[in-house]
């Protein structure tokens, strides 16, 4: 009983306790709220006193600058105002200068208004005077306006012609000479920076043999070893009383190639017998097709021709078994290109279109045998069948004159081709075609009038023509000698150029007796 007492009497203290806290805290809260509350309102009465202070600043502040923009927008309208005032009075000065220079124009058309109407009175009576003198001469000469215009144009005439004749001899011989020294030193330079090999190629193989006794192994039991080795190579064999060789012919230099090796081999083997004699050409014929390859790389290489077709290359080494009038086409071909390369590099051309078209322009030589037409035109489709482009084909084309040249690089091409086959040692000749062609350049320069006598000089490279000087004067004579050259280029085939002299010459005799 005494503990639920005590237990009850600790519980009142306890919830005294808690009253007299709870009184307290409540007390300190307000005393802080009110606290707070009177700090607040000491702040909002700041607050808005500073906020008078600064909006009091800034009106002043903003009055300044509109006193300050208004001062400056008065001192620009002010200066505005006196430049437009100087533009005015500048205006008006010149509208003044104008209205007196308009009077001025004025006055100077009355004036010119008035010397033209005294100029066409004067013209008038300068007609009518004009007309009177005509008559008058008309009169003394007996002859009309039109026979007096008729004889004065035809003296003129003369006089002229007299004059352009002198004028064309000069400029012709200018021309030419600076033409000639010009073409001089192109031509030696690029044949001085081409060295070239002077023709040493027969159209016929031969074939040396050991002895005489391999010519009957050759020849077989029953000529079956030769028809085996004609069969297999389309070449003809010749065996005659020639001492220890025989003769391989045929129109296609690459069979008569691949037939001179494989006969060859077989000399060397012994072993002579139809088996052996189809494996050693089917051999040879291997051989020159890789050495047909292999010479077309390295004249690609020698010109720095590169992209060309697999099949244009197989051309060109063909070229090496080719050869006409003794000189190899092939290096005939580089040489070409070579010259060709050279001079255009002096004249400012395309080097390398140049250099490609000049290898190339024999290309047809390889298959001339095989297609009908003019070899010139063969390497043309050719070339453009294996996507050369146009400026190729057309120096291909152009470079003996089957088509009209229209390119500096294709007249180029020619001119080296022309270069490689006149130049002393590059081709045979035959005393036959020689002789046709000294007679020929007579016969030209005899057909023509006045022409006493003439004379084909320094093999066929110059004529010489003595014309009467009675029929013929001195710019006759220089008409004439033009005329003869352009039909010599119009009817010959030749290579390089001929020069034509036309003398004139008056001689008197007399004896003393």
């Amino acid at each position: 009983m005494g503990t639920l007492i005590t237990i009850l009497i600790a519980c009142g203290c306890l919830l005294l306790g808690l009253l007299i806290g709870y009184a307290v805290r409540k007390k300190l809260a307000e005393a802080k709220i009110k606290s707070a509350e009177e700090a607040a309102a000491k702040i909002l009465i700041d607050a808005k006193k500073e906020s008078e202070t600064r909006k009091k600043e800034a009106l002043i502040e903003a009055k300044d600058e509109i006193h300050r923009l208004r001062s400056e927008a008065e001192r620009d309208n002010k200066e505005r105002r006196n430049e437009i005032k100087h533009q005015e009075n500048r205006l008006q000065k010149k509208e003044e200068d104008i209205d007196r220079k308009l009077a001025n124009i004025e006055k100077k058309e009355e004036a010119i208004r008035v010397k033209e109407t005294e100029v066409e009175d004067r013209l008038v009576k300068l007609d009518a005077l004009q007309q009177q003198k005509l008559e008058e001469l008309e009169q003394i000469s007996g002859l009309t306006i039109s026979e007096a215009k008729q004889i004065l144009l035809s003296s003129i005439e003369n006089d002229v012609k007299h004059e352009a004749a002198i004028l064309i001899r000069d400029i012709e011989n200018s021309a030419r000479e600076e033409g000639e020294k010009r073409a001089r030193e192109i031509v030696a330079a690029a044949i001085q920076r081409v060295a070239a090999d002077h023709c040493s190629e027969t159209t016929v193989s031969v074939v040396s043999l050991p002895n005489d006794e391999m010519k009957g192994r050759i020849i077989g039991r029953e000529g079956r070893n030769i028809r085996t080795l004609e069969t297999l190579t389309g070449v003809d064999l010749i065996i005659d009383d020639t001492p220890e060789a025989v003769i391989l012919s045929s129109f296609d230099p690459v069979r008569r190639e691949i037939a001179r090796n494989a006969l060859e081999k077989l000399i060397v083997d012994g072993r002579i017998q139809p088996g052996r004699i189809e494996e050693m050409v089917e051999k040879s014929r291997k051989e020159v097709e890789q050495r047909i390859w292999d010479e077309g790389e390295q004249a690609t290489f020698d010109t720095n021709v590169h992209g060309l077709h697999s099949e244009l290359i197989k051309l060109l080494g063909r070229l090496k078994f080719r050869t006409s009038y003794g000189q190899n086409v092939l290096k005939h071909s580089v040489e070409v290109a070579h010259l060709a390369g050279v001079m255009a590099a002096e004249l400012g051309a395309d080097i390398a279109l140049a250099k490609r078209a000049g290898l190339l322009h024999d290309i047809g030589k390889a298959i001339d045998h095989e297609v009908e037409g003019s070899h010139a035109m063969i390497g043309a489709d050719m070339a453009r069948k294996y996507k050369e482009s146009p400026e190729v084909v057309h120096a291909i084309a152009a470079h003996h004159g089957d088509v009209e040249i229209t390119s500096l690089e294709a007249a180029l091409v020619q001119a080296a081709d022309t270069i490689s086959a006149s130049r002393p040692g590059a081709r045979r000749e035959t005393l036959e075609y020689y002789i046709k062609r000294l007679e020929k350049l007579e016969e030209i320069a005899d057909g023509f009038e006045g022409v006493e006598k003439s004379y084909a000089i320094q093999a066929g490279r110059e004529i010489r023509i003595i014309v009467q000087p009675d029929k013929i004067d001195d710019l006759m004579a220089v008409r004439t000698a033009r005329d003869i050259s352009k039909k010599i280029e119009s009817e010959l085939e030749y290579p390089g150029q001929i020069k034509v002299v036309v003398i004139r010459e008056t001689r008197a005799t007399e004896y003393a007796k």
